[in-house]
């Protein structure tokens, strides 16, 4: 198994955000060709679905070139949450987070997620819990719950929960309305607050402070980095991954500017080595924006249709080269895809 990364490493001052059922392992592999210095997330896993499920092991193994990567749990029993936590450690993750976003139905019937929020005592314990394991722990959370308004609410539950040895909260800078809106609608239609996650900031200056929720543009990735410490980048990441080696350049960490033939090879070998035992839908499924901006991107799409559930990664992946002529490979992502030229698809992504 690999070995966990210093803490340090998880200091990056970009994520990209955990998205369920999205962000899996050869999702991760994926947007970490755009990204070398991103921190990645796992999707959200339950404590149960590691200790009591018949698999865990398929929500935990992970490539090393994923580092540095976080393991998001989700969960309301201390002890339970110590031991996922501890599985964590073990499997080589540089980090946990714990989900008190999620609006979810299902989520809240299993008393976790955002209703955390009104608990945040509870949500200490089980931080200090995730802690055990030796691994820096993180919270995942919204500014509130329904549509209460309550700055002071949300400040009491950031101090209560970083007395318990959290010193990093990632704010998705909306509240999380639990009755009446999917989770989907929840991403949308409560209102941004950036301004209260900067209040944060400056009130907990000890703290890493990070901010996710409707960014979409290396200029907003820049804008919030004047005021906290760390963003982080959900459904714009997955449907244009470009934005994420935009930024990278941005901000001095890379000198170089990719083309769907340089991802495209860095994949092929990461399929071959899968020996098939990766099938093409699973990793095609990923891939819907790596032309996005570029001619021929409504092409490749319809391509990514083609994918067979007989057929190996490596062999679709194969097949995709010859389907399209050198310069469409060739071709290298503009600058101007630092902010998103059509609407991202609509994912089911944990909050």
């Amino acid at each position: 198994m690999p070995s966990p990364l210093p803490a340090q490493r998880l200091e990056g001052r970009i994520s990209v955000a955990p998205m369920l059922d999205w962000t899996d392992r050869h999702c991760r592999y994926y947007l970490r060709l755009f990204c070398p210095s991103c921190v990645l997330y796992t999707e959200m896993v339950t404590a149960a679905a590691l200790l009591h499920g018949r698999d865990p092991e398929r929500f935990l193994v992970f490539s090393p070139e994923e580092h540095p990567l976080v393991l998001q749990l989700a969960g309301d029993d201390p002890s339970a949450m110590a031991r996922a936590a501890a599985m964590g450690a073990a499997y080589g993750y540089d980090g946990l987070n714990l989900n008190v976003g999620c609006p979810s139905p299902k989520v809240q019937a299993g008393r976790f997620g955002a209703c955390l929020m009104a608990a945040p005592s509870l949500v200490a314990e089980l931080v200090a819990a995730m802690a055990e394991s030796g691994l820096p722990v993180s919270v995942k959370h919204r500014l509130g719950l329904d549509r209460e308004e309550d700055y002071d609410l949300l400040a009491r539950f950031v101090e209560t929960v970083a007395e318990a040895g959290c010193g990093h909260f990632i704010v998705h800078a909306r509240n999380a309305w639990l009755q009446g809106l999917d989770p989907a609608a929840n991403r949308e239609i409560p209102p941004l607050r950036y301004a209260w996650v900067y209040r944060l900031k400056m009130d907990f200056p000890r703290l890493r402070l990070e901010i996710n929720g409707g960014v979409e543009s290396v200029s907003a990735i820049l804008g919030h980095l004047r005021q906290v410490d760390g963003v982080m980048i959900g459904r714009a990441a997955y449907g244009q991954p470009a934005l994420l080696a935009a930024a990278e350049r941005a901000l001095g960490r890379v000198d170089w500017n990719p083309s769907p033939g340089s991802i495209l090879q860095d994949l092929r070998h990461y399929a071959e080595a899968a020996d098939g035992a990766l099938p093409a839908p699973r990793l095609a499924r990923h891939l819907h924006g790596l032309a996005h901006g570029l001619p021929g991107a409504r092409r490749w799409r319809r391509f990514l249709a083609t994918a067979l559930a007989a057929e190996s990664a490596a062999a679709f992946l194969a097949r995709a080269y010859g389907a399209f002529p050198p310069a469409f490979w060739d071709a290298s992502f503009p600058d101007a895809a630092t902010a998103l030229g059509s609407a991202p698809q609509r994912i089911r992504a944990t909050p």
